[in-house]
C-alpha cells in the first residue's frame, strides 16, 4: 500500500506520478523511501545512496524526478511532517558537526539547563500557581498520567504528594495506559488528574486527560506551552521550558518544577510539620548512622532465626 506523510502528503503522490518514467535504480530509492520516511528524513543524502546500494548522482537524479530542484530539497519536504519528532535528531546532528571536548559538552548542558530554569520561573503566574496548589489539597483523589520519561517524573510527583494527600495513585504501570483508562472510568469531580507530557507528547496521555476533560474532572497540566496539546483540557497549567542540545527534553526544568509545586504543597497544607516527622520517625531505623541501637525486622530474623525468641544475654 501506499504510504502516506503527515503533513506533507503530496510525497507518495509525487513518487506515484514519477513512477513509470524511473529508472530501475530510481525505483530502488522509491521503494525505500516508502518504507522507511522518518528514517530517509534523517539521512544525508551519502548515507541514502550507500543504504540503498546507488551513487550519489542517482540519489539526487531521483530528487529531481519528483520535481524538485536537488536532495536537500526533497529530504526537506520529507521532514515537513515529522518536525516535532526529528527535533532531537536535527539538534544533535548540528551538535556533532562542531568539535567539542568534553567539558565543553558539560558546560554547555548546565548553561542550558540554567537558562530553562530561569525561563520556567519567569513564566510562571501567581494565580496559576495557587490554583494548582488549591487544585491538590482538595482534591478526594489525584491520578497522574505521564508515559515515557514523564512516567518517572509522575513517580517523584506521586513520591512527594503522597506526605500531604490521603490518595494519590500513579497510572503508569506494567499495564500501559489501559490501565490508567480503566482506573480513570471511576474519576469523580471532586478528583484530580495532573497530566505530564513534554515533546515528543505521548497520545495516551493526551487522550487519558480529554477523557477526563470531558467527564468533568478537573486536569492539571505539566508541559512546556499553551501550544501543548495538553493545554486547551486543562484547568490549571504549569508550563516548563525544556530545551536540550542533546535530548528532545532536559528533565531537569520539569523536576524543578515539581519540586516547587510540592514545596508550596507542603507550605499550605494542614499538619504539613506532622507528616515529615512521621516519615522521618518510620524510616528511622534504614538511616546509617541511625540505628546502632535499633534491630529492624531483618535484623532480628538474621541474628536470631524465624521462629525463635532472642534471649537476653547474661551480664
Amino acid at each position: 500500500m501506499m504510504a502516506t506523510f503527515p503533513g506533507n502528503p503530496s510525497m507518495a503522490q509525487r513518487i506515484a506520478r514519477a513512477l513509470p518514467t524511473l529508472t530501475r535504480s530510481h525505483q530502488q530509492v522509491a521503494k525505500y523511501v516508502l518504507a522507511h520516511p522518518l528514517q530517509v528524513a534523517t539521512m544525508p543524502i551519502d548515507e541514502l545512496a550507500a543504504t540503498v546500494g546507488v551513487s550519489l548522482a542517482t540519489a539526487n537524479r531521483f530528487a529531481r524526478a519528483l520535481e524538485f530542484d536537488g536532495y536537500p530539497q526533497f529530504r526537506a519536504a520529507l521532514v515537513l511532517g515529522f518536525e516535532a519528532t526529528l527535533a532531537p535528531v536535527e539538534k544533535l546532528r548540528s551538535k556533532l558537526e562542531h568539535p567539542a571536548t568534553v567539558n565543553d559538552v558539560f558546560d554547555s548542558a548546565l548553561s542550558e539547563i540554567a537558562r530553562n530554569l530561569e525561563a520556567t520561573r519567569q513564566s510562571l503566574d501567581a494565580q496559576s500557581c495557587e490554583q494548582a496548589v488549591d487544585a491538590i489539597l482538595k482534591a478526594r483523589r489525584i491520578f497522574i498520567i505521564g508515559y515515557g520519561s514523564s512516567s518517572w517524573l509522575g513517580g517523584l510527583l506521586q513520591r512527594q504528594l503522597d506526605l500531604y494527600c490521603d490518595n494519590v495513585q500513579l497510572l503508569a504501570s506494567i499495564e500501559g495506559s489501559s490501565n490508567g483508562a480503566r482506573m480513570l472510568s471511576r474519576l469523580r469531580p471532586q478528583d484530580l488528574v495532573i497530566a505530564i507530557a513534554f515533546p515528543r507528547y505521548f497520545s495516551d496521555t493526551v487522550l487519558l486527560a480529554s477523557r477526563a476533560h470531558e467527564a468533568g474532572v478537573p486536569v492539571l497540566a505539566l508541559t512546556d506551552t499553551p501550544a501543548s496539546p495538553l493545554a486547551p483540557m486543562a484547568t490549571v497549567a504549569l508550563y516548563a521550558q525544556t530545551d536540550s542540545p542533546y535530548f528532545s527534553n532536559s528533565e531537569a526544568s520539569v523536576l524543578a518544577l515539581i519540586e516547587a509545586l510540592c514545596s508550596a504543597v507542603s507550605h499550605c497544607a494542614k499538619g504539613s510539620l506532622q507528616a515529615p516527622a512521621r516519615l522521618t520517625e518510620s524510616v528511622l531505623p534504614w538511616l546509617d548512622g541511625n540505628h546502632a541501637n535499633r534491630l529492624r525486622p531483618v535484623d532480628k530474623v538474621l541474628l536470631h532465626g524465624p521462629n525463635t525468641k532472642p534471649t537476653k544475654s547474661t551480664p
